[in-house]
């Protein structure tokens, strides 16, 4: 089956999740953060994740903002950081202006001009989304911006993934699915989407019922898939 629709996770895949500790530990002042600030950030993203999913499961949603500062608290208090407010609010403010990979205002502007639809999947609340896409200049190259919060399930429910046949009136083999998360890209394929990880950290593969179709070291590559 041709592939009409490319979707793409948002957090990781496109969007740099961890260059609001880097561009902060840049700025005169912030040496405590600029020595852990790599660290800081990983531990960020993880949890923000765990939380996602334990909410999931136990049928506790809230909006990704919720699991976003859930997570950082847990990552500053880690690294000793928690006696600083203003670090924590200026992180978190700089989490609505992540930068986008360097390849992706190009990747998207040619599967446009191949004539294919494009859309972001995400667990991200919309608003948090449209700071991410205006700030990363990248709108003009989506069709839509799908999130979570429109059926009150964090990923990998299948529900979300129902979203974008009800969005674009394609079916799964229609669809190719790039995630940087490992589990996301497993849970995609299972559904039945051509899948492709995007994995920048040479990370091994998830162990769970759906294996991605392809894997890549970053998105430079995916028009040639289409």
């Amino acid at each position: 089956m041709t592939i009409t629709t490319c979707v793409f996770d948002a957090y990781g895949t496109l969007f740099d999740v961890g260059s609001a500790a880097r561009r902060l530990a840049e700025k005169p002042g912030h040496d405590r953060l600029a020595a852990v600030w790599a660290a800081l950030a990983e531990d960020w993203r993880l949890k923000q994740l765990q939380y996602s999913w334990l909410r999931a499961v136990t049928g506790q949603h809230c909006p990704f903002w919720q699991v976003t500062q859930d997570g950082l608290d847990w990552a500053l208090e880690r690294h000793g950081l928690a006696d600083d407010p203003a670090l924590r609010e200026d992180l978190l403010a700089l989490y609505w202006e992540l930068a986008a990979y360097r390849e992706v205002p190009q990747m998207l502007a040619t599967l446009k001009a191949m004539g294919k639809d494009c859309a972001i999947l995400s667990n991200g609340s919309p608003d948090m989304l449209d700071g991410a896409v205006g700030s990363a200049g990248v709108g003009s190259f989506l069709d839509a911006v799908l999130s979570v919060e429109d059926v009150g399930v964090f990923k990998p429910a299948r529900a979300v993934y129902d979203m974008v046949g009800a969005r674009f009136g394609c079916t799964p083999d229609q669809v190719l699915f790039v995630s940087s998360n490992g589990w996301d890209a497993a849970a995609a394929s299972d559904y039945g989407f051509d899948t492709v990880w995007v994995n920048r950290a040479g990370l091994p593969m998830d162990r769970l019922p759906g294996t991605p179709r392809r894997t890549l070291p970053d998105l430079t590559r995916i028009p040639e898939l289409v």
